[in-house]
């Protein structure tokens, strides 16, 4: 009777801060949308993880991942470069030449790379002027002699953006000086440094992910920290799961008996004897048999780290993985896909940059032939393809081009001058991985002598 009374006053205590007794409340179930609903409890994280430039450099040197998804967009940008569409082409091949010598596809490059990775990146512009100047000057275009380098840093350098707030200006809302922080690694000011003050003119400034309420870009690892932390406890589970997949298990009378030492002794010698497959010879009474992990299902959720992954860094997974750099296969449209972003990203935003160093390398009056106006030479600037399909793809998609062909010609929709127009301007095919660059004259005829034979066959 005593315990009866017991165990009703404790079920009689078990309230909750709401006050309903724990045995109403189980009654009328898990109280959907209530203080008991699991679900309901879950709530959206608001605001993002702030990390400092530190954070930010040990994150991308202690995961390789990391470095995939902040280097291989970056590289993808300025792989395989630009083409630069003159009439004088010797005027053609001295900015090229230029190009070269001041290292601007690493440069811009590491630009993307900084940007990725710390939110803003930058290219100091090294402008050899006419006149004296300071780094807080605008840069006169018409004072340049030449350019003599171009170095890539980050907002790792930067202390302050100096934004224009006259709603009145045409220049409104722009970032009009930047603070650069020049010291040496002895923390001495380098000389001539002035108040560390550098106008935009004289910067090339890579910004794609801005919070409105703040100055600095924002990095692309922040908004993925949760999802790169539980890909990062994906992959030490597994490692766990690798480390201890298989292991024996020995049962044997009097192991209660053993002493502490006794236990651990023996606990080594069965581990150094029974580490391969070996033959176990047993008493009677003892018993050895192999235990195994079971992973059924780890696939599916493996699947699931790898999906929010590439989600959130807007990559296909074979990219993250390593995939050959501009090799598509059949029915890889996500990869597809990403190349197509990075030939927007191209356009929109590499493409301003580099036409505005072509037109200072014109405007210099001691570089590739003296002063000239940007707007009176001809020239315009093409980015080169940056995929191709693999050898098995691509030979089905000429054995479909050519049954098409044959059929168009055969029911007379097309005649054979006219499917060689289209499939080989200037015979040279642009659907081949073939380059004719490098060629001499002779060799092109031979080219375009095979060609024909071929198609003619």
């Amino acid at each position: 009777m005593m315990a009866k009374q017991g165990a009703q006053q404790r079920l009689d205590g078990m309230r909750n801060q709401y006050g309903t007794n724990y045995r109403e409340d189980f009654l009328v179930g898990h109280g959907k949308a209530g203080p008991t609903d699991a679900l309901s409890r879950q709530r959206v994280r608001i605001g993002h993880r702030r990390m400092t430039h530190e954070e930010l450099q040990s994150f991308y040197a202690a995961n390789q991942f990391v470095q995939n998804i902040i280097d291989i967009p970056a590289e993808d940008l300025t792989r395989n470069w630009i083409t630069l569409k003159m009439k004088d082409e010797k005027l053609k091949h001295m900015i090229m030449r230029k190009l070269r010598e001041l290292n601007s596809k690493e440069v811009f490059t590491d630009m993307r790379r900084y940007e990725r990775l710390h939110g803003d990146g930058f290219v100091a512009i090294g402008a050899n002027q006419s006149a004296s100047f300071k780094l807080g000057d605008p840069l006169k275009p018409e004072q340049l002699r030449r350019i003599d380098y171009l170095h890539a840093f980050s907002s790792y350098k930067v202390g302050s953006f100096q934004v224009n707030e006259d709603m009145f200006s045409p220049t409104y809302g722009q970032v009009e000086m930047f603070q650069v922080n020049r010291r040496s690694q002895l923390g001495t000011q380098i000389a001539g440094t002035d108040d560390g003050y550098v106008h935009r003119s004289r910067l090339f400034h890579d910004q794609t992910r801005r919070l409105e309420s703040d100055l600095q870009g924002q990095s692309v690892i922040e908004p993925m920290y949760d999802v790169l932390t539980v890909f990062d406890t994906a992959l030490w589970s597994v490692g766990q799961i690798l480390y201890d997949y298989t292991f024996k298990r020995y049962k044997t009378p009097g192991v209660e008996a053993l002493s502490k030492e006794e236990k651990q002794e023996f606990a080594m010698l069965s581990d150094f004897m029974f580490r391969t497959e070996a033959l176990a010879v047993i008493g009677e009474n003892e018993d050895i048999d192999k235990v195994t992990t079971n992973t059924s299902g780890i696939k599916d959720l493996l699947d699931f780290v790898w999906e929010a992954l590439a989600g959130a860094s807007k990559m296909p997974k074979s990219v993250i993985k390593g995939q050959e750099s501009g090799t598509i296969a059949g029915a890889q449209y996500d990869v597809l896909n990403y190349y197509s972003r990075i030939a927007a990203a191209q356009e929109t935003e590499l493409r301003p940059h580099l036409e505005r160093l072509i037109r200072y390398l014109l405007i210099c009056s001691d570089d590739i032939g003296g002063r000239m106006d940007p707007e009176k030479v001809e020239w315009e600037l093409v980015f080169n393809p940056l995929w191709n399909v693999d050898q098995e793809t691509d030979a089905k998609i000429r054995k479909m081009n050519a049954e098409s062909d044959s059929m168009y010609i055969a029911s007379g929709v097309l005649d054979p001058d006219q499917v060689r127009e289209q499939r080989f301007p200037q015979y040279e095919s642009s659907e081949s991985e073939l380059s004719t660059d490098s060629m001499s004259e002779e060799e092109m005829r031979e080219f375009m002598k095979a060609a024909r034979n071929r198609f003619e066959e």
